[in-house]
C-alpha cells in the first residue's frame, strides 16, 4: 500500500529546519496568539519560510496541534497508567503521591505543550479527543484516590472526584507561574507541591 505523498514529505522534512523545530515554534505561537488565530502562514513567517515549505514538514495546522497535545498527554497517561495498572506496586497512597510528583516533573519538562493542552476548549475534533483523554485521566486518578481513602490514608470527607480535580488543578497551576530559570529546581518543586497537597489530604 502506497503512503500518502504529503505524509511522506512531512516525515522527510526539509533542509534548514526539522519537524521538531517547526512543532516547537508552532506551539509557542499557538500559546501566544491562540490556535484558531494562528495560521500556517504565521508559522512560516516566524521561521522565515514559505507556506509551501511548511507543508514539506507537516500536512496541516491540525497535525501540529495533534502532535502537541499528544506530547502533553502521552507521558501523563503513562504515569497514571503505571500507578493504576495491574502491575502497580506499593500502597494506593504511595502510588498517588508518586503520580502527583511525577506529573509536576512532566509538566515542567513539557511546559509549552501542557500549557496549550490546558487552553483547548473543544473547538475541533482534535481538541475534543484531547478533552476526552483528560477525562479518562481524571477518572483513573479518582479511582486511585478512592483506594487511598479505603486504606485510611486519605481523608474520606471529601469526594474522591473532587480530590482528583483539586490535585490536577494544583499541578496544572504551575504553568501560570513556573519559570525554568527561577530559584526553585524541578526536584524541589515536585516534592514541595506533593507535600503541600497531602498535608491537607492526609487522614491523620
Amino acid at each position: 500500500m502506497t503512503a500518502d505523498p504529503q505524509v511522506q514529505a512531512a516525515r522527510r522534512g526539509r533542509p534548514g529546519y526539522d519537524q521538531e523545530t517547526v512543532l516547537r515554534r508552532a506551539i509557542d505561537l499557538f500559546n501566544q496568539q491562540g490556535y484558531d488565530a494562528t495560521s500556517i502562514g504565521d508559522i512560516a513567517q516566524d521561521l522565515g519560510l514559505t507556506k509551501s515549505a511548511i507543508y514539506h514538514h507537516v500536512p496541516s495546522k491540525q497535525h501540529l496541534l495533534s502532535a502537541a497535545l499528544d506530547e502533553a498527554l502521552g507521558e501523563l497517561t503513562a504515569a497514571i497508567d503505571e500507578a493504576t495498572g495491574p502491575l502497580a506496586a506499593g500502597s494506593a497512597d504511595e502510588r498517588l503521591r508518586a503520580v502527583v510528583e511525577r506529573s509536576v516533573r512532566i509538566l515542567v519538562d513539557h511546559l509549552p505543550a501542557v500549557t496549550l493542552l490546558l487552553r483547548v476548549r473543544g473547538n475541533s475534533d482534535v481538541e475534543l479527543a484531547a478533552l476526552k483523554r483528560r477525562r479518562v485521566l481524571d477518572e483513573k486518578l479518582a479511582a486511585l484516590v478512592s483506594a487511598a481513602v479505603d486504606e485510611g490514608a486519605v481523608r474520606s470527607d471529601i469526594a474522591p472526584e473532587l480530590i482528583s480535580r483539586l490535585l490536577f488543578g494544583l499541578v496544572n497551576s504551575v504553568v501560570e507561574w513556573y519559570r525554568p530559570d527561577g530559584p526553585v529546581d524541578v526536584d524541589t518543586l515536585a516534592r514541595s507541591i506533593t507535600d503541600m497537597a497531602f498535608a491537607g489530604l492526609s487522614s491523620g
